[in-house]
């Protein structure tokens, strides 16, 4: 009996199935095992020859990765001949020498996707890269369209990002408005709240989709290599201009630009972006040419702009063409009952990465990692749900495996010293209920401090730290400070 096709609202989450092909078998190894615990079917192909042959005889395939650089046939010629045979095919193009030109050439030839060896986390490759293409895949193959469902909604999961509080909820419904839009979007969020999966989201909830979806953090080049890096240039522009270079801008036609960190592009830069998205035309570093683009940009900081402009060192006029519509991410803090699902989703991350028979968290540890204020976000609970796997030795994670700071929440055990500091000369000791009760007015005082100023002030996100309702919390707020 054959299973009911899917809601056309629901967003594809399931098994594909994959070719990799590579020369290089300790890679095809390590991705095609890691792609099997993920529940993939997976084989994979030698070189170019071998990987046309697969494609062609043994079809239909979801999606392929396919190296470039292959005896016998090269990855873009396998990319041209397999796309001839099934367009549908989504395959992501693999280099351990990669130049925006390859890229841009891999692209235009109809890949997916464009991957640099070698990879930092093979694991994120496989879950978010491959659930991408073989999402398109079979959107291109049935004609189902994801669109944002109640059941993804109470399930946590949207377009690779956990979420089950009414933030999240929120955020993901205004990206599921968003994306299918041609408007420009402005992401702010603290550092490690996951500003770029939100770009992603937005570029894949887009009718950009099948185009690129092209990432520069504008605080990790100068200014020269920064211009270069987004304008392209001509050859012989400036010293050690050996060749015509193409931009990401332009690379990206058709497609999404993500510009993280925008505040920190310099003045002169932010006017060349102004007339792009302005007039849809830019020109390479020393050239004289006008080429036009059809680029949707996506931006992102984690300062505030409005404060930029202010001080003269943001265009007034390049953000308000940015900030279209803005999606503000929520700090980790203001979501804790994502905590949980977080949590539980970096230790089956792990558990598929190492083999760690982890069943999940003891109630105990969970309630230290509610308690923390996650300055980090969930860059933070990433590491530290990495470590409790290193130094687990039961079934489940206990307080024990968490790292001292969140277990004590960064203070130093109460030594002799300062418990004299607090109770007074052992000479001249008052009565137990005295001496107890300026030791809690001083813990208490200390606590709400750091509190307060952990959270920003933010009374609401104060007290879900403390555990206590707000009317319980401001009662504490007004005696400490009293």
């Amino acid at each position: 009996m054959s299973s009911p096709a899917p809601d056309a609202r629901e967003r594809f989450v399931r098994p594909g199935r994959v070719l990799i092909v590579d020369d290089d078998a300790t890679l095809r190894l390590a991705i095609s095992h890691t792609l099997r615990r993920l529940g993939h079917e997976v084989e994979v192909a030698r070189d170019g020859v071998e990987g046309l042959d697969m494609l062609l005889a043994d079809g239909p395939w979801d999606m392929a990765l396919c190296d470039i650089r292959m005896p016998r046939m090269d990855g873009l010629a396998l990319l041209q001949r397999a796309l001839e045979a099934d367009p549908q095919l989504r395959i992501v193009m693999m280099t351990g020498h990669a130049t925006v030109d390859t890229a841009v050439q891999a692209l235009r030839l109809g890949a997916t996707d464009y991957l640099t060896k070698p990879f930092e986390d093979i694991f994120a490759v496989c879950e978010g890269v491959v659930a991408a293409a073989i999402e398109q895949s079979v959107r291109a193959r049935t004609g189902l369209v994801p669109a944002l469902s109640a059941s993804s909604v109470r399930a946590g999961l949207f377009e690779g990002m956990i979420g089950r509080s009414l933030p999240m909820r929120r955020l993901f419904e205004m990206i599921a408005e968003v994306g299918p839009s041609h408007a420009t979007v402005l992401v702010q969020g603290e550092t490690g709240t996951g500003k770029e999966l939100v770009a992603a989201a937005v570029h894949r909830r887009s009718r950009r989709a099948e185009a690129a979806f092209l990432p520069l953090n504008c605080a990790a080049l100068p200014t020269d290599l920064l211009e270069s890096e987004l304008f392209g240039h001509r050859r012989g522009a400036f010293t050690g201009a050996d060749r015509d270079k193409v931009g990401l801008i332009e690379a990206a036609d058709g497609g999404t630009l993500f510009l993280d960190e925008i505040a920190e592009m310099p003045l002169a830069l932010q006017a060349k972006l102004l007339r792009v998205l302005e007039s849809g035309e830019l020109r390479r570093v020393g050239d004289n040419t006008t080429r036009k683009v059809d680029v949707r940009v996506v931006a992102a900081t984690h300062r505030e702009l409005r404060g930029r402009v202010a001080e003269g060192t943001f265009r007034q006029d390049l953000f308000y063409r940015l900030a279209v519509v803005t999606l503000g991410i929520p700090a980790l803090r203001e979501r804790l009952d994502d905590v949980e699902p977080l949590a539980a989703h970096f230790l089956a991350e792990r558990r598929v990465r190492t083999g760690h028979k982890l069943t999940g968290l003891t109630p105990r540890a969970l309630d230290v990692l509610r308690a923390h204020p996650w300055p980090g976000n969930v860059r933070e609970l990433r590491n530290v749900m990495e470590r409790a796997v290193i130094f687990a030795r039961g079934a489940t994670v206990d307080v024990g495996d968490l790292p001292d700071e969140l277990v004590h929440g960064g203070a130093d055990p109460v030594d002799s010293g300062e418990l004299l500091a607090i109770t007074g000369d052992l000479g001249d000791l008052d009565r137990f209920s005295d001496a107890k009760k300026r030791v809690v007015d001083d813990f208490e005082q200390r606590y709400v401090e750091a509190l307060l100023e952990s959270t920003g002030g933010n009374i609401s996100a104060a007290a879900r730290i403390a555990g206590l309702d707000r009317a319980n919390f401001r009662r504490l707020l007004k005696r400490t400070n009293s």
